[in-house]
């Protein structure tokens, strides 16, 4: 249903950071202007936090502007958060509410207050499913409003989106942030290198930086008569959450691999392997901490640390080093690729808004990937990297044969 009332927008950013919020803020801002400067747009700080205490930024002229330079920019320009609205306790206790208040009313209520008519959200599942069900709340009241996600994350683990904004981006980061720590592969004998990339529970990016870095690799010139060669730089394990990993199989192949080359490189998404970790630390009676979501807080779990004990030893190394490319690759501008998606999702994000169709914007997977308001029920966390794709198998293939 089109928009009767004067439309007035807010838009927040919520989640994790990925490269896509300041570039997706832009583009929101300057398709606003482009289409109807009168319409009036605030931006929650903090995300969830910001709509639940009332903190907001009224977008000025002058900042629409100049909204362009947000394209140069990483980060969120108005903040983010991890909150979630169905957590009552949660809410209540890092004092986003006060005890009795339902957080979803008091959300929903924040946007009537604010007369918000449309909403953009831009985040994950999570972010967006919660907007959806402010939503819900807001229309039983007799107050409708759309809102219009945009999907931010580096997982590219988005049911049924194919591309999620931001994805692209991290993985080339990660590929540039691993070509220098790759060198260190010469600054010692028998070097053990991992490189742990974001992931809970998809090794997309982990996948995606091992061959942006690999593809990078190819077109670099060597001196083999100088032991500068392209085994000793190559990506030789990935590691994703999708595959079980047979330590003992994989310890004896690597270990050939350090026998000969003196240095392994791994590439391990953090996701990979934390259920046994994680039920090996319950069966000691060790509390695995989680955030407001439930998910395992992957930074005290450390599974980089954890391999890098499990394979040092079976692989004779001297010395170890585990790198995370993860806050380099998530809080970077967007690149080129990205930044198209960006655009296209935006403009078709203002489109949805003005004629009142809530949804997630995305390439539906199961619609043929035509870019569309994806309706909100369909919208779910936790899809699995694809690991039978072609350009998996032949990078695993690759990495097998140094």
């Amino acid at each position: 249903m089109a928009q009767t009332n004067p439309a007035k927008v807010g838009i927040l950013t919520a989640g994790g950071l990925a490269p896509c919020l300041s570039s997706a803020v832009g583009f929101l801002l300057e398709t606003y202007t482009a289409t109807d400067p009168s319409i009036e747009i605030i931006c929650y700080r903090s995300g969830y936090k910001g709509l639940l205490s009332g903190d907001s930024i009224v977008v000025t002229p002058a900042v629409r502007d100049a909204a362009s330079v947000l394209q140069m920019h990483g980060g969120s320009p108005i903040g983010n958060s991890r909150v979630k609205l169905t957590n009552v306790a949660d809410c209540v206790k890092r004092g986003l509410c006060r005890e009795g208040e339902v957080p979803l009313e008091v959300a929903a209520k924040q946007l009537m207050k604010d007369g918000v008519t449309i909403l953009h959200t831009i985040g994950g599942d999570d972010t967006n499913t919660q907007a959806a069900k402010v939503a819900e709340y807001l229309e039983g009241h007799n107050y409708p409003v759309t809102v219009v996600g945009m999907p931010k994350t580096i997982d590219n683990d988005v049911v049924p989106i194919k591309q999620s904004l931001g994805a692209w981006t991290a993985a080339e980061e990660g590929a540039k942030f691993f070509a220098n720590v790759v060198n260190e592969q010469s600054a010692n004998p028998r070097m053990l290198i991992i490189h742990e990339c974001m992931g809970r529970d998809c090794g997309y990016l982990t996948a995606a930086t091992a061959k942006a870095y690999m593809d990078a690799l190819a077109g670099l010139p060597m001196l083999p008569g100088l032991n500068l060669s392209k085994a000793n730089k190559a990506v030789h394990a990935v590691y994703v959450p999708e595959i079980r990993m047979d330590i003992d199989a994989e310890a004896a192949r690597l270990r050939k691999v350090m026998d000969t080359h003196d240095c392994v490189n791994i590439f391990l998404s953090e996701g990979a392997g934390v259920k046994d970790i994680v039920a090996q630390l319950e069966a000691k009676g060790e509390e695995v901490p989680r955030d407001a979501f439930g998910h395992v807080k992957l930074d005290k779990v450390n599974p980089g640390a954890y391999f890098a004990k499990q394979f040092a030893e079976k692989l004779g190394a001297e010395k170890v080093l585990v790198q995370k490319s993860g806050y380099m690759a998530r809080a970077s501008a967007a690149n080129v690729a990205d930044r198209a998606l960006i655009q296209a999702c935006a403009t078709l994000a203002v489109e949805c808004g003005l004629k009142g169709q809530s949804g997630c914007i995305g390439q539906d997977e199961e619609r043929g990937d035509v870019l569309r308001a994806i309706e909100f029920p369909r919208i779910k966390g936790g899809k699995a990297f694809d690991v039978s794709q072609p350009w998996f198998q032949q990078l695993l293939k690759t990495c097998a044969s140094f």
